[in-house]
């Protein structure tokens, strides 16, 4: 087929699968990098933009405004392009530079907030307020407002019926990452649907709020609601089985592991959604196919999750984890 724009690419996404050994339990990793934007976010930012395009809070020549930490306004930046939009994006120190480089690459607006805040604290209740501000200051403007969005979920729905046709024998459990809550609750949602039995497990970063844990600053990047910050309305809890936190150092470290023993390059909160995945199969707790996306690449984050002396200077390094991931996934250690 050949296409016409950018944004037809997203989606269609492959699978790969990582065995565990002595376990009945495979885990299946659907490479969402692979969208255009590098990115799973691809898929609600385009449903955010079409939905707002057709009941007319975007007009033709409009301007979108959202708060994201890179991903969500990579994606925004390409829908921008293919209708004919301008975006702005609202961000903070906490972005990953490539993430904030490749915005404005695509012509994207760079807006950053004002503020005395700390390396790990993430800004989102100021970047939510000044986007806010500029969508409701700005002529032809709108504020995506991505938390409370019901386009972000429904952007999801290609991602299940994807995995349906890949994987015919069933999909046993899910496992990812909560932030706005967007991904979890439309994908989530619909494999419910399919099948009620299916396991449902949400990670949030050590210090997020989501699921009544006290607060603290996170290094993870676009994941989790920091304290301060609201849970964003898109977020079902009714379809999620358990909530669960993974902390800096095992996602990191987790993404550092898979790219040296796999060769697949993940980002930081898509290492803690394999820690996790990985923690329950060897705890026997899910079996049968365990799903996780992998919702970013580690590409963008060569400058800290897979830089030594980033790590070491914030105390992140744990050599524990990687003896941990080997126990669980190579037999002699398991044996031993």
């Amino acid at each position: 087929m050949l296409y016409t724009s950018t944004t037809q690419l997203i989606g269609q996404t492959p699978v790969m699968s990582i065995a565990v050994p002595n376990r009945d339990a495979v885990l299946v990793l659907k490479i969402e990098k692979n969208n255009p934007g590098g990115s799973m976010k691809d898929r609600m930012a385009r449903s955010m933009v079409l939905a707002a395009l057709e009941d007319g809070r975007l007009a033709p020549g409009g301007t979108i405004v959202e708060s994201s930490s890179g991903n969500t306004g990579i994606g925004l930046a390409l829908a921008a392009l293919e209708f004919g939009l301008r975006f702005i994006a609202v961000v903070d120190h906490h972005a990953a530079p490539d993430k904030i480089r490749t915005m404005r690459a695509l012509g994207a607006d760079i807006r950053y907030v004002e503020g005395d805040f700390r390396e790990d604290e993430v800004a989102v209740v100021e970047r939510q307020r000044m986007a806010a501000q500029l969508g409701a200051q700005l002529p032809g403007a709108l504020f995506m407002n991505q938390s409370d969005n019901p386009a972000n979920p429904d952007g999801y729905a290609g991602f299940v019926d994807e995995l349906l046709g890949q994987l015919p024998e069933g999909i046993d459990a899910f496992v990812g990452c909560v932030g706005t809550g967007g991904s979890m609750t439309g994908i989530a949602q619909r494999l419910k649907r399919i099948n009620p039995a299916v396991r449902t497990i949400a990670v949030e970063p050590a210090g997020s709020i989501v699921f009544g844990q006290p607060g603290h600053p996170y290094y993870q990047s676009g994941t989790g609601t920091p304290q301060g910050d609201e849970v964003g309305k898109v977020l079902d809890y009714g379809c999620i089985d358990e909530g669960v936190q993974v902390t800096d150092s095992q996602a990191f470290e987790t993404a550092r592991y898979i790219a040296r023993r796999k060769g697949l390059m993940v980002g930081g909160s898509t290492g803690g959604t394999i820690y996790k995945a990985l923690e329950f199969i060897a705890s026997g707790k899910l079996t049968g196919a365990v799903v996780t996306p992998v919702a970013d690449g580690g590409e963008k984050y060569l400058g800290s999750v897979f830089d030594d002396g980033w790590m070491a200077e914030r105390g992140l390094l744990d050599p524990a984890v990687a003896a941990r991931l080997d126990a669980w996934l190579t037999a002699e250690a398991r044996a031993a």
